[in-house]
């Protein structure tokens, strides 16, 4: 399959070898994607993202913090098992639409003249859909499944039925949110804490109770995490990306200043939250499985379905402590 076709009658490729996909270790992701301890991307894999998501689950439980799925953290998450962890669903126009940018230019001035930085395929599309990759995506499938519309395939189960958003957000704001099936009902975050040590995002209530954990980038040795207390200023949805190769320690030499158009796959993701630091903010990213595994440029990134999330628990004047 041309993986950036929508509609097209090819087979899906055959995944590369990896470790094999445990669907009772996507269950878990499931159900702590769905309440709000998010272990990045719904792979079915064990890792420290799954350690990190596990760990926050078991402080709100008042468990032991073993990080581990032992026979307490089970019994925990056991009145959630309603949420299997994949889903049937049916393939639409709506889902196979784009319009898709591919080819993708790797170079700032070439992205600017396009009309959006949207995604390359209808797998990447669908990866981002439910919080997962097109890898997975094939590993749940058959070899000759056809993506076109009325076609039945498997996806991880991050679907939600919620999506009754607030309609003084932006239109395409709200589209976002669907497309990334972000629940409409979400806890209100008093409190921000991000930690270094242990690369997560924590959302605090007025008391202190933690709410919500996303894994998280942030920083590098070029532009490492601005330790101290911030305020969250206010979102920007589906912004727009001022490239200032100053700012960048890996800009290409030669490198002029451009005006990034919007999309998923901009170097900010779908969402800008803009903090008291100047140039610092946390936002999104093209690249979801590397969250946790990679470097920024100073600022927090999530995937975008967290940060969406994210922007919908804090307002602007949230405090933002970034820890070491």
């Amino acid at each position: 399959m041309a993986a950036g076709a929508a509609g097209t009658n090819a087979p899906l490729p055959t995944p590369a070898a990896q470790t094999k996909l445990d669907l009772s270790v996507l269950h878990a992701q499931v159900i702590l994607d769905h309440l709000g301890f998010s272990p990045g991307v719904l792979d079915g894999r064990e890792g420290k993202s799954l350690v990190a998501a596990i760990t926050g689950f078991q402080e709100v439980q008042d468990l032991p913090k073993t990080g581990k799925l032992d026979p307490a953290t089970l019994r925990a998450l056991y009145p959630h098992r309603a949420w299997r962890p994949t889903q049937k669903i049916t393939l639409t126009n709506e889902i196979l639409a784009g319009p898709f940018t591919n080819p993708f230019p790797k170079d700032p001035a070439l992205q600017s003249k396009l009309p959006a930085l949207g995604y390359k395929s209808v797998m990447e599309k669908m990866g981002e859909m439910f919080h997962t990759t097109p890898a997975v995506l094939i590993e749940l499938n058959s070899p000759d499944t056809k993506l076109t519309a009325g076609t039945q395939i498997v996806v991880p189960n991050a679907i939600t039925t919620e999506r009754a958003y607030d309609p003084k957000l932006p239109e395409n704001w709200r589209k976002t949110l669907s497309d990334l099936n972000i629940d409409s009902t979400q806890p209100q975050g008093a409190k921000i804490v991000v930690s270094k040590s242990k690369e997560v995002l924590r959302v605090l209530d007025k008391d202190g109770k933690l709410v919500a954990q996303f894994m998280a980038t942030m920083g590098s040795t070029h532009d490492p995490l601005p330790i101290g207390t911030w305020k969250v200023l206010g979102p920007s949805y589906n912004p727009e990306f001022h490239y200032n190769p100053s700012l960048f320690w890996d800009a290409k030499k030669g490198s002029k200043q451009a005006l990034l158009p919007p999309g998923p796959n901009g170097p900010v993701g779908v969402v800008w939250l803009d903090l008291s630091k100047p140039h610092y903010g946390i936002h999104g990213t093209p690249s979801p499985e590397t969250i946790g595994r990679a470097e920024s440029h100073g600022c927090i990134r999530l995937t975008n379905w967290d940060a969406a999330r994210l922007a919908m628990m804090i307002k602007a004047g949230t405090p933002a402590v970034f820890q070491s």
